[in-house]
């Protein structure tokens, strides 16, 4: 597989490069359990051409993808970071207005770029700042503020840290997030990024 090869489908809400169809996965769990594993792994998966790679905050497989990124860019597997589409994730107990760009510049220095390509709403739910636990406990959840959450996204949008930015579907449900920003003025036009795993597929998730 080359880069050539991979398929892509262009982002309605960016002029930027378009989002290849095929992607690699940086979750594992327990979280942060394997990272040199991890970042050998992805570099490996460059060696084969994917150049799509999926990471958030709570999976602590920002670093090792980082890291895989300098090596891969140090032996010539690349010749540019941007030749990869880097997705990253706000956690929950980030999903506040003001902690929404200190977890961003967060993620990107441990990412080593200067940008990502897509940076999402991990989950349509806030917690207690601070939270950090997985799995989370109910009495550490909160209301989530979806408009101010919203505002402190396109703030870093309009300064260039992500390129694209959206939120999760994790149901039908969760599709009202989009109707709802769209009612509240926003100016940019929200990425979804839906939950379709194998064990509960939701045909709406897609449909809607």
């Amino acid at each position: 597989m080359s880069v050539q090869s991979v398929p892509t489908f262009p982002l309605l809400s960016t002029d930027e490069k378009a989002i290849p169809l095929i992607g690699f996965g940086t979750a594992e769990y327990l979280f942060g359990a394997s990272r040199d594993t991890l970042k050998e792994t992805i570099i490996e998966a460059i060696k084969l051409g994917y150049c799509r790679f999926d990471t958030a905050a709570v999976y602590q497989s920002e670093q090792p993808l980082g890291e895989a990124i300098s090596d891969a860019l140090r032996l010539g597997l690349i010749k540019s970071r941007d030749e990869l589409f880097i997705t990253s994730k706000l956690w929950c107990s980030d999903a506040h207005h003001d902690l929404v760009l200190p977890a961003l510049r967060k993620t990107l220095k441990n990412l080593k770029l200067g940008y990502v390509d897509l940076y999402l709403i991990h989950w349509p739910l806030s917690l207690k700042p601070g939270k950090h636990d997985f799995p989370f406990k109910k009495e550490d959840m909160v209301p989530m503020d979806i408009k101010s959450v919203w505002e402190a996204m396109e703030e870093c949008h309009d300064i260039g840290l992500p390129k694209s930015i959206g939120h999760p579907i994790l149901s039908s449900r969760c599709s009202s997030h989009t109707k709802h920003l769209r009612l509240v003025g926003s100016t940019t036009t929200p990425l979804s990024q839906p939950s379709y795993p194998d064990a509960l597929a939701q045909q709406s998730v897609i449909t809607d």
